[in-house]
């Protein structure tokens, strides 16, 4: 008996690349199809929900985030869970009424249920002065407010503070849940900027 054979098996032992008989190249072929459809498959589904990349257009979150940068994003921690202040999401242009949707990138600021009010060039939540060390001036947009966030949605801004330098809920109101996509976690891109937010 050959030491590579097994002691009940008296199947012959094949060197690789042989072919098995009655293996034919369109069963090979549909094999390859049947794997390569199970992980596209995979692929999108991991993409519809668990994860996404999306570059950043614009300027509304400098200085945190610069045009072309790309970001990871989780998609699945809003499967399970909720926004929470100071996430930066991706989120449909609820501006925008199209088939074809523009997506922003913001800052939760204000969850359902807080008072938001913008004065004197700075962000009260609460009643209480936000501190926002993410962003370089004070909001040159003049004053709003106060508004109290309803049930579902939440008041996103950009970090761009200077006077028209983001579309965010100062022009379009707060955000329903249902159009935020996901939250940034990482730069991806470029390597110098690599980094958890």
């Amino acid at each position: 008996m050959s030491a590579f054979e097994s002691r009940g098996s008296r199947e012959p032992i094949r060197a690789a690349g042989e072919e098995v008989p009655g293996r034919t190249l369109a069963s090979e072929l549909r094999d390859w199809i049947k794997s390569i459809a199970v992980a596209l498959v995979i692929v999108l589904l991991l993409n519809l929900y668990v994860f996404n990349l999306s570059t950043v257009k614009g300027h509304s979150m400098e200085p945190t985030l610069k045009e072309k940068e790309w970001l990871f994003v989780n998609k699945f921690s809003y499967l399970i869970g909720h926004p929470a202040r100071g996430d930066i999401v991706i989120l449909k242009d609820p501006d925008m009424h199209t088939v074809e949707r523009q997506y922003l990138v913001k800052r939760v600021v204000a969850v359902p249920g807080d008072k938001v009010e913008i004065r004197s060039g700075k962000l009260y939540v609460n009643g209480e002065e936000v501190t926002e060390p993410y962003t370089d001036i004070r909001i040159e947009d003049g004053d709003q407010g106060p508004i109290v966030v309803e049930e579902g949605h939440y008041f996103v801004m950009g970090d761009n503070r200077h006077q028209g330098a983001s579309k965010d809920s100062r022009i379009f109101g707060t955000v329903d849940e249902k159009a935020i996509q996901g939250r940034a976690d990482f730069i991806i891109w470029p390597p110098r900027q690599m980094g958890g937010l």
